[in-house]
């Protein structure tokens, strides 16, 4: 039972996806639900279907619907705290990174409820990022094909074709010389809402790969 009401949210929403957010204190530079939660932040860190823990087949739902079907976990888990009085549905913040970030950009394009975004070393463009990055088939996978194989789901996946439908302010991260997620794809993003005046800002870490180790 939460002995508060009407609190501001972050949905953090962890990576992989094959991972887990756990019950756990972990002073790592992508984990800071404690530091948010000190602040006066609940946080919600939701095991979407694709985390581990949960047998065989919740971990493989996500294939064909890699973000469509987690996505859809994710506000299910923040209808119920709004539904309960827990949250406050006007101070609602979404962000993620690696898959989060992934899962961040998918959100914004679906929903107007967030009042900000922040996406770290995320995806809009899955077909050009599977030519870039240094994990294609992993993605293939999730995707049930390479692009031209399966080209409705890259695209019906894609935030980039429904872009238009952001209307959430967004923060974005990257590493300058990430090979895991192309940095060209938060240049991507950065670009698409500049243009549909959407506020964003997106900060480049420099000499920073996937894993931002060396910058605050």
């Amino acid at each position: 039972m939460f002995e508060s009401k009407n609190l501001s949210l972050l949905v953090l929403i962890h990576g992989g996806p094959y991972w887990a957010s756990l019950n756990r204190l972990e002073l790592a530079w992508h984990d800071w639900a404690s530091l948010a939660a000190s602040e006066g932040w609940l946080v919600l860190e939701p095991n979407y279907r694709g985390s581990t823990g949960y047998g065989d087949q919740f971990l493989n739902e996500i294939r064909y619907r890699p973000l469509s079907r987690p996505g859809k976990d994710i506000l299910c888990g923040v209808d119920r705290l709004i539904k309960d009085g827990i949250v406050n549905p006007h101070r609602l913040v979404v962000g993620g990174y690696s898959y989060g970030g992934f899962l961040t950009n998918w959100l914004i394009t679906q929903t107007r409820r967030f009042n900000a975004a922040l996406s770290g070393a995320g995806v809009v463009d899955y077909a050009s990022a599977w030519g870039m990055m240094d994990m294609p088939l992993p993605l293939s996978y999730l995707f049930g094909g390479f692009p031209w194989e399966v080209p409705n789901i890259y695209q019906n996946e894609a935030p980039i074709y429904q872009l238009d439908r952001i209307h959430t302010p967004t923060h974005i991260i990257t590493g300058q010389n990430d090979n895991r997620v192309p940095t060209s794809q938060s240049y991507i993003l950065e670009r698409g809402l500049h243009y549909l005046g959407i506020p964003v800002k997106l900060i480049i870490f420099p000499k920073e790969g996937h894993s931002v180790t060396g910058n605050p």
